[in-house]
């Protein structure tokens, strides 16, 4: 089964603008627990004081997810994770030829860099879930990446990240994740190694949940998302978008408790303040929300004909808007929602030409405003006739 790991706290807080607070990431946490996630990465603590005490904050939860810290390969770095708490240590370091350029070192420099760092987290903390990520992965050197992820199991990492820090990887071209994984998997097997591999996939091309998919299907072990993709530059793999799809289409996570989805997002939206896109997979306003009347008049009988996933997993119901694109059938289901069970032909054509008004200035008529245009239309009879 595969294994999710949100970072909606520690990557997530580096898209440009976002800041959470201790209290939140801690509720933040809270939920993640409760939804299912195998593994929260709750920060770097070396990045500041806040950090450090919301992760160990959240590291002193009882969770039975793995707590999660972020780290550069250095000591200190490795102890104020410890001294958290985390139980789950994520050490990074980039081993392209550009980048140890640009550090005035050489590879071989990189690979007791790194393996020092891991073994000394390893002795420190015997039990401690150990991932090294070569940053920028699939762009790095074939000559680099293997070595130093091999020395780094060596040392003691019991995960290798295969990360796509620039959203490089395009599914079905000669740079895919499953070629590459399987590749990697083979070269470490040579060497009798066997780690689990996990992956970071960036959004950048708009493909971070189909190479995640990819990878997955590929026999990744670890998966990386956040609420909303929130992350560097364009973001990450969407949580509530990838957990929708291994549920639906790969039979995983049965465990998942996918309706606190809608309440996670909101919960992050408002303290982010980055807004959850209408049409937004999932949690979006409009997921489930049927507009045009042909389509509307086909999910009010039978809601699979336009829907794939059914809403209410997610705790959501199918709907309909009541707009510029509105027909007569959408003007009934929506009356009968306010109690008008037989309405008048006169007042279906009545009700759906003011809704159409409504919706030519750009917005919908919600089920409160549906009453007002009922009473406005009939001033001198009661609400719920057979009008």
């Amino acid at each position: 089964m595969v294994k999710i790991l949100d970072t909606t706290l520690r990557e997530g807080e580096q898209t440009p603008g976002v800041y959470l607070n201790s209290h939140i990431k801690k509720a933040v946490a809270e939920m993640l627990d409760q939804l299912g996630v195998d593994i929260i990465e709750a920060g770097h603590p070396a990045v500041s004081t806040d950090v450090k005490e919301a992760v160990y904050q959240i590291s002193s939860l009882g969770t039975k997810a793995l707590i999660g810290a972020h780290a550069r390969t250095i000591k200190e770095d490795v102890d104020q994770a410890l001294e958290c708490g985390a139980k789950f240590l994520g050490i990074f370091f980039c081993v392209s030829e550009k980048r140890l350029i640009h550090m005035n070192q050489s590879i071989y420099q990189a690979i007791e860099k790194i393996s020092k760092t891991v073994a000394y987290a390893r002795e420190k903390s015997p039990d401690l879930k150990i991932r090294y990520t070569p940053e920028d992965t699939v762009r790095s050197e074939w000559k680099n990446v293997i070595p130093v992820s091999v020395e780094a199991v060596r040392a003691g990492a019991d995960i290798i990240s295969i990360a796509d820090t620039t959203g490089y990887m395009i599914p079905g071209t000669d740079r895919n994740f499953s070629t590459y994984i399987h590749r990697f998997r083979e070269e470490l097997g040579k060497k009798d190694l066997f780690p689990q591999i996990a992956i970071h996939c960036h959004n950048d091309r708009g493909l971070a949940l189909s190479n995640a998919i990819d990878g997955y299907r590929a026999g990744a072990d670890i998966i990386d998302a956040s609420v909303m993709g929130l992350g560097e530059r364009a973001g990450i793999v969407d949580l509530a978008s990838l957990l929708s799809v291994l549920r639906a289409d790969f039979k995983e996570g049965r465990h998942w408790q996918l309706d606190l989805l809608p309440g996670m997002y909101r919960l992050v939206s408002q303290y982010s303040g980055i807004p959850v896109p209408a049409n937004f997979p999932i949690t979006g306003k409009n997921a489930f929300t049927h507009c045009a009347g042909v389509h509307t008049q086909a999910a009010i009988r039978n809601p699979v004909r336009y829907q794939s996933l059914s809403p209410e997993i997610f705790g959501r119901q199918t709907e309909v808007a009541l707009d510029h694109m509105s027909g007569q059938s959408t003007i009934v289901y929506a009356l009968a929602k306010i109690g008008i069970k037989h309405p008048s032909d006169k007042l279906i054509r009545s009700v759906l030409s003011k809704v159409k008004e409504v919706g030519k200035l750009g917005r919908t008529v919600d089920l409160d405003e549906l009453k007002f245009i009922v009473r406005f239309l009939t001033p001198n009879q009661h609400p719920g006739a057979a009008l």
